[in-house]
Parts: structure tokens; C-alpha cells; sequence
């Protein structure tokens, strides 16, 4: 019976990957041709409370994380949201460079809890829209070529951690998606709620 599963599973592997193969020259044909052709948009990302699968803004960029989702030891755990919210933490002195790893552990929600208590938010380890906002006060436009904005994050100064504070930079395309620079000097890296490649 377990062999009968795997071989069905095999082959409904393989199914999905002929037809995506196919979808895309029968949808584009279609396009040609003047078909209307409804496309789904990707999924949402769960925790995400726009509902967008990467950090998202529009207009002023110091209000561009007011509505970001959820990234904690349960939620977004893997992720390159995560990598940007270690990277906040380790520009405001929470966390070194070494636990900028998009994986949120004990070392990540501990240094939330210390940057929510220091911000006057309950200290519950998940970085969620009040922790977004107010990390959001830092970020700065910088420049903006052909609709690529370049924002810096502007960590604390007068850190009383021993990791110090510091800066990155962060783009936003031109239709609002960011991507960042961690501090290990890679990058940039997407900030997408459902990948990891930071």
C-alpha cells in the first residue's frame, strides 16, 4: 500500500510538472490570439496582513512598514522576512551579524522581546505590526533611479549592546516590492514571506 501512494504521488509530481510546462505557451497563445485569459495572482502569505507574498510600500517609504506581517519562532520562521527582521535587530544592536541567518530562533526572539521592551511594546517575541512600525521610523529615501527607491536603515545610535549600531541599505522596486542588503555583505535578497535565501 506505502508503494501504491509513492507511485501515486511520483505521478501526480510529475502530472503538475508537464502541465506547468504547458500552461504557460497555451496561456501566452491565448493572449495572441485575444483571448481573455484570467491568471491567479500568487498566493497569499499566511501572516501577511496585506495579504502580499513580500514586504510591500507605497508613497513615503517611513510609513512602508506599518503593515507588515508576522515573522516569529511559529510563523515565517524560514524566511527571507525573517533575515530583514534580524537584519533591523542587528542594526539596532539586538543581535550580531552572525544570527542574521533567516532562520528566527531562541537568539532572534530573545533580542525582539529586548527590542520591544526598549520600544514600550508587549514583549512577546513576535515581530508583528507594532514591531514593524515602529522599526519603520528608521528607514530614510535616499535616492530614486527610474522608480527604484534607495532607502538606508538608520540604527540606533548610543546602543548600550555590545554589537553597536550601524546601517543598511534597502531598494524598493517600482512596484513596491523590497529587497535588502544583510550585514554579512550579500545580497540583495528579496523580502518574501514564503522563501528563504538569504
Amino acid at each position: 500500500m506505502i508503494t501504491d501512494q509513492r507511485r501515486y504521488m511520483s505521478s501526480l509530481r510529475s502530472t503538475r510538472r508537464i502541465l506547468r510546462r504547458v500552461a504557460a505557451p497555451a496561456i501566452g497563445s491565448a493572449l495572441a490570439i485575444g483571448v481573455s485569459v484570467t491568471i491567479a495572482t500568487p498566493a497569499a502569505a499566511s501572516g501577511s496582513y496585506t495579504g502580499r507574498a513580500f514586504v510591500h510600500g507605497a508613497g513615503a517609504v517611513s510609513d512602508d512598514f506599518d503593515d507588515e506581517g508576522v515573522t516569529n519562532v511559529t510563523t515565517h520562521r524560514n524566511s527571507n522576512v525573517a533575515c530583514l527582521w534580524q537584519t533591523i535587530l542587528w542594526a539596532n544592536g539586538y543581535l550580531p551579524s552572525s544570527g542574521v541567518d533567516g532562520v528566527f530562533g531562541d537568539q532572534t526572539d530573545a533580542a525582539t522581546r529586548n527590542f520591544q521592551r526598549d520600544k514600550g511594546l508587549s514583549a512577546d517575541g513576535s515581530a508583528g505590526r507594532n514591531s514593524w512600525t515602529k522599526a519603520g521610523d528608521k528607514l530614510v529615501q535616499h535616492d530614486n533611479q527610474n522608480g527604484w527607491l534607495y532607502v538606508v536603515y538608520h540604527g540606533a545610535t548610543g546602543s548600550r549592546s555590545p554589537y553597536g549600531s550601524h546601517q543598511f541599505v534597502l531598494q524598493r522596486s517600482p512596484d513596491g516590492n523590497y529587497r535588502f542588503y544583510p550585514p554579512q555583505g550579500s545580497g540583495p535578497y528579496w523580502a518574501a514571506y514564503n522563501s528563504r535565501t538569504c
